[in-house]
């Protein structure tokens, strides 16, 4: 079933050029999604997989040192997309306070990403608000309070006319509503995301596409709208931990991701697009899954080796402990997090170092660092998909 109409058309003058800008309508669509069978099974299918998270979630040996890599994990992925070369060992490096061969506002900008969601999270949970405009505004002024798009009006709401994709107006993929829209239509998204009547998964979808199609701010678009899915599914009850993202799956089928878009904006056509969300939460949540308890076996044969070493095994523990939490680290950082002195450190690593745990990454004499290499190698999977920008 495809819908006549899910928006407007509105003609606009931008850099001297004629363009149609889009205004879509509210949400929810009108008439109501179309739940064929096989539609209906995927979104089973998305909630047992989340199920499954949720429980795995329960299980990992730290549930908290699980999410802190998860988090940067979807940081960078995010940042990908938008066009930064920042990798998950350049974040971790960078937050030990080594330099990086990346610019600096790349990895400034995953930093950034991991402060906003920070922010959201704790902004919910610790103080009790509801994911609102407001909180919006204050995880995107976060986004850009460093970086590229530190310029680009960070908390606020763009004032002029932009675009998604080419050049130039005139050949651009596609064209936003006007600025003097975005009051009302972000006003309609937030009644939306208080809809008690709209099932969390299905809101989340929706919203989503929403917001990107509105794409109220100047920069960093996308990855506010990737950090609103997990945001909602939260505050909805949906996720018990922000361990879901679905930024890996969007850049790997980046293309049809766009066209997703482009057909419910030109064709009403909401089915597609919700298959594919939900497709993208079955195979994220499930790839999640696979990974929690990779890093599951990783711990216990690492922590069966170190108790292996006899006396040694004690520094060696507390060391494993901290890598768990930093898997970038230096001497002296260890030396911090542990109590240990720096001899009784370097002794300890070179211990690790033997048996293949951790690895010197530096290639220094002095000043050395040391990677918890399998751990960041579970990680970095799907890192290495090719990146393209995207406003």
């Amino acid at each position: 079933m495809l819908r006549k109409k899910t928006g407007r058309i509105e003609i606009v003058s931008v850099k001297d050029e004629r363009v149609e800008a889009f205004i879509p309508d509210p949400l929810p669509p009108e008439p109501g999604i179309k739940w064929s069978g096989d539609l209906q099974k995927l979104f089973d299918q998305a909630h047992v997989s989340l199920g499954e998270l949720n429980a795995i979630n329960e299980i990992v040996p730290n549930t908290e040192l699980f999410l802190y890599m998860y988090v940067r994990k979807e940081a960078v992925l995010s940042s990908q997309i938008e066009g930064t070369q920042s990798s998950l060992s350049d974040l971790l490096t960078h937050e030990v306070g080594e330099a990086v061969s990346v610019p600096q506002d790349d990895v400034a900008e995953v930093s950034n990403y991991v402060a906003a969601l920070n922010h959201g999270l704790k902004r919910m949970r610790e103080d009790g608000f509801p994911l609102s405009l407001r909180l919006l505004k204050e995880m995107h002024a976060i986004l850009l309070r460093s970086g590229r798009g530190q310029n680009l009006a960070p908390g606020e709401y763009r004032r002029t006319q932009n675009w998604v994709g080419g050049t130039r107006p005139g050949n651009a993929v596609f064209i936003p509503p006007p600025h003097t829209h975005l009051m009302d239509l972000m006003g309609d998204l937030e009644k939306f995301l208080h809809d008690e009547d709209i099932p969390p998964l299905l809101k989340a979808a929706l919203a989503h596409l929403q917001f990107e199609t509105i794409h109220p701010h100047l920069d960093g678009n996308g990855r506010l709208g990737r950090l609103m899915i997990t945001l909602l599914l939260c505050a909805e009850g949906l996720l018990k931990q922000p361990s879901l993202y679905l930024s890996l799956y969007f850049k790997t089928y980046r293309q049809q991701y766009y066209d997703m878009l482009d057909t419910v904006r030109r064709k009403g056509d909401w089915e597609s697009w919700l298959a594919f969300f939900a497709e993208a939460v079955v195979r994220t949540a499930d790839q999640a899954v696979l990974t929690a308890k990779e890093l599951q076996d990783m711990f216990a044969r690492d922590s069966a080796t170190i108790n292996g070493l006899g006396k040694a095994k004690e520094t060696a523990k507390a060391i494993h402990n901290a890598l768990l939490a930093q898997p970038i680290s230096t001497p002296s950082s260890l030396v911090e997090a542990t109590g240990k002195t720096h001899a009784t450190i370097n002794s300890s690593l070179r211990n690790l170092e033997l048996f293949g745990i951790v690895k010197e990454v530096s290639g220094r004499k002095r000043n050395r660092v040391y990677a918890y290499s399998e751990y960041i190698r579970i990680m970095d999977m799907g890192l290495d998909v090719p990146g393209e920008h995207s406003a």
